[in-house]
C-alpha cells in the first residue's frame, strides 16, 4: 500500500539513514586520523629524544674525548669527532662545552668559542636531561648531559634533532595516514550506500512519517476488517492476527508467536493452515462455528509464509439447512395436495355414485389419520418451534414411506425451554438427526438409497426393516432436555462410531457429511452431550442433552443465540 505523497516530500527514509551514516563514518575516520597524528606526533618526540639522549651519553662516555678535553686546544679533535658522529645518527648538532658552557664543537665552526644557549645547571650537578629550546638553530628537543673524568665534571654534550625535523617526518606519516583515511571513508560509503540501497527497496522508498502513516492504517484496517486475517511465517508461527480472526478460531491474546499445531484446532483446518499449496473457499468446523477458509503462500525465492482468511459461514450454514427444510415441506405440501385432490375426487365420485354413507367413511378415515399425529405432537411438545418441525418432518417422512412416531413419554411443557437456548440451534439438531434417521430407514426398507432423498450421512450395519420407522423423544425435565432419534435402518458399524460427527464422514460419497457435525456443534454450544448407540428397532438411536440452566454461565448475546 502506498500512501499519498505531499508536494514536498522529505527525504526517504533510506537516504536519511544514508546521510546519517555518512557523517557518522566521516566523523569516525576523522577522529581516527586525528587520535593517529596526535598519537604519531608524540611518538615521533619521543623517539627522538631518545635518539639523541643515546648519542649524547656514547659521547659523554667515549674516553678519547676525555682524553681531548685534556689538551690544550679540545675543539682540533673533538669537532672532527662530534661531525661525525651527527652525520652517522642523522641528528641536527652535536655539542660538546667546557663546565663554562663555552663551545668545542659546533655544526656551525664559526661559533665554536661562544657559550652554549640552553641549560646547563642539572648537567652541572650530574643529571641527564631532556627539553625543548630555541638556539641558533631554531627549536629543538636536546639532551644535555656531564662528562666525567674520574669524579669530577670536566665538561657538558648537548645532542638535539630541530622540532622542524621531526614535524617533516610526521607530516610524512600523515600524507600515508591521509590516503588510508580515504580509502577507509571511501569504503565505509560504499558500504553504506549498498546497505540502504536494500532498504529502499525493502521501504519502497517512503519516508519515516509515511511509514508511521502506513502502520496506523494498518493497524486500523486490522480491527476494522470484520473477516478474520491471520499471518503465518516460514515456520507456520502466527506473525499477526486479528480481533476477528481470534473470535473465529477461539483464540486468547497470547496466540502470536505460537505454532499452529499449539493452537488446538481441529486437524483438517490444521491440515489446511500448514498446507503449503493455495486453499480456496474451503469449509471447515471449530468447536462452535462453521468457517470457509482461504490460504495464499508468501513466496519470493523462498517460503516465507502464509496469509490466510477466514470468514463466519455459521448463519449463513444454518440459513441453507432452513432453506433445504423449506424446500421439503414445499415438496411435501405439493404432494398431499395432489393426495388431496385423488381423495376429493374419490369422495365426489361416491356421492355421485349415491353411496353418500362410503363417502362421509372414507373422508372420516383419512381425517382421523391426519389428525392423529397433529393432536399427539400439538399435546406433547408445547414449543411451537419444536412442534412445527415434527409436524413437517412427519409429512416429509410419509412422502418417502416411512412413518415418524412422537414417542409416549414426550413433553414439553409451555415455558419450559428457556430463552437463552437458541431455537435455530434446536432445529439443527433435531432437523438433521431426524432427515439421517428418515433416510437411513428408507433404504433399509427399500433396499437402497432414495434418489431424492435429503443428504444423509449413514453406515453400514445388520439386516432390514420391513417397517421404515422413525421414532422421536422430545422431554424437558429435571434440568435437562432430552432429544431422542432412533430409526429401523441398518444400524452404524461400530467401529465407525467415534467418527461419525467428523466432518466429512459419510457413505454416499464426496461433498456430503456435514449435517452430524453441525449437530454436535450446535450441542457444544448449548454446553450439552450427543451420544449413539443401537437402537431399540435394530438401527441406530442418537440421545443429545441439553441443559436448561448452565449454573455461572451467562445467557448468550443476540448474536451467539442467531449463529
Amino acid at each position: 500500500m502506498r500512501l499519498p505523497r505531499p508536494r514536498t516530500r522529505p527525504r526517504s527514509l533510506a537516504g536519511q539513514l544514508f546521510a546519517m551514516q555518512v557523517v557518522l563514518v566521516a566523523a569516525v575516520v576523522a577522529g581516527c586520523a586525528f587520535f593517529a597524528y596526535a598519537s604519531g606526533s608524540e611518538q615521533a618526540k619521543e623517539t627522538a629524544a631518545r635518539q639523541v639522549r643515546a648519542a649524547a651519553l656514547a659521547i659523554a662516555d667515549s674516553p678519547s674525548v676525555r682524553e681531548a678535553i685534556r689538551t690544550p686546544d679540545p675543539s682540533a679533535v673533538l669537532q672532527p669527532y662530534a661531525e661525525k658522529v651527527r652525520r652517522d645518527t642523522g641528528i641536527a648538532f652535536v655539542t660538546i662545552m667546557s663546565p663554562q658552557r663555552v663551545r668545542w664543537t659546533h655544526p656551525d665552526s664559526q661559533r665554536i668559542g661562544e657559550e652554549f644557549l640552553g641549560h646547563t645547571a642539572r648537567a652541572l650537578r650530574g643529571e641527564t636531561f631532556s627539553e625543548t629550546y630555541t638556539g641558533t638553530l631554531g627549536p629543538s628537543i636536546r639532551v644535555v648531559t656531564p662528562i666525567r673524568d674520574g669524579g669530577r665534571i670536566t665538561g657538558l654534550v648537548s645532542a638535539g634533532i630541530t622540532v622542524e625535523r621531526v614535524s617533516s617526518q610526521v607530516r610524512a606519516q600523515l600524507g600515508a595516514l591521509g590516503l588510508a583515511a580515504g580509502g577507509a571513508l571511501a569504503l565505509g560509503g560504499i558500504g553504506t550506500y549498498v546497505i540502504n540501497a536494500r532498504l529502499r527497496r525493502h521501504t519502497h522508498g517512503m519516508n519515516a512519517a509515511e511509514l508511521s502513516r502506513m502502520h496506523d492504517y494498518h493497524q486500523a484496517t486490522l480491527h476494522a476488517v470484520r473477516e478474520g486475517l491471520l499471518m503465518l511465517d516460514g515456520r507456520r508461527r502466527i506473525a499477526l492476527i486479528n480481533d476477528a480472526g481470534r473470535e473465529l478460531l477461539g483464540l486468547g491474546p497470547g496466540a502470536v508467536g505460537r505454532t499452529v499445531a499449539e493452537l488446538d484446532l481441529p486437524a483438517p483446518l490444521t491440515g489446511a493452515l500448514l498446507a503449503s499449496e493455495e486453499r480456496v473457499d474451503e469449509l471447515h468446523l471449530t468447536a462452535d462455528r462453521v468457517i470457509v477458509v482461504n490460504t495464499r503462500p508468501v513466496v519470493g525465492g523462498e517460503q516465507r509464509g502464509t496469509v490466510v482468511t477466514l470468514r463466519d459461514h455459521t448463519e449463513l450454514q444454518a440459513l441453507s439447512g432452513e432453506l433445504d427444510s423449506e424446500r421439503g415441506f414445499t415438496q411435501a405440501l405439493r404432494s398431499q395436495a395432489h393426495e388431496a385432490a385423488n381423495r376429493l375426487h374419490t369422495v365426489v365420485s361416491l356421492i355421485e355414485l349415491g353411496r353418500a354413507e362410503e363417502a362421509v367413511g372414507f373422508a372420516t378415515a383419512e381425517l382421523e389419520l391426519a389428525q392423529a399425529l397433529t393432536d399427539r405432537v400439538v399435546d406433547a411438545v408445547a414449543e411451537p418451534v419444536l412442534a412445527a418441525l415434527l409436524l413437517g418432518k412427519a409429512a416429509q417422512a410419509n412422502e418417502r414411506g416411512v412413518e415418524l412416531v412422537l414417542a409416549d413419554d414426550s413433553l414439553i411443557d409451555d415455558g419450559a425451554l428457556p430463552a437463552t437456548l437458541p431455537q435455530r440451534d434446536l432445529v439443527t439438531i433435531l432437523g438433521n438427526l431426524i432427515d439421517n434417521a428418515v433416510d437411513a430407514a428408507s433404504e433399509a426398507a427399500t433396499g437402497g438409497p432414495d434418489p431424492g432423498a435429503v443428504p444423509a450421512q449413514r453406515g453400514t450395519g445388520g439386516g432390514r426393516s420391513a417397517r421404515a420407522r422413525v421414532t422421536v423423544t422430545a422431554l424437558a425435565g429435571e434440568g435437562e432436555l432430552l432429544l431422542r432419534v432412533a430409526d429401523t435402518g441398518a444400524g452404524i458399524d461400530p467401529r465407525d462410531a467415534a467418527e461419525v460427527f467428523d466432518r466429512g464422514w459419510s457413505t454416499h460419497g464426496s461433498g456430503r457429511g456435514i449435517g452430524l457435525a453441525l449437530v454436535q456443534q450446535a450441542v457444544h454450544r448449548g454446553g450439552g452431550t450427543v451420544a449413539l448407540d443401537g437402537g431399540p428397532d435394530g438401527g441406530a438411536r442418537f440421545t443429545v442433552r441439553l441443559p436448561l440452566a448452565v449454573a455461572g454461565r451467562p445467557a448468550p448475546t443476540t448474536k451467539e443465540a442467531t449463529a
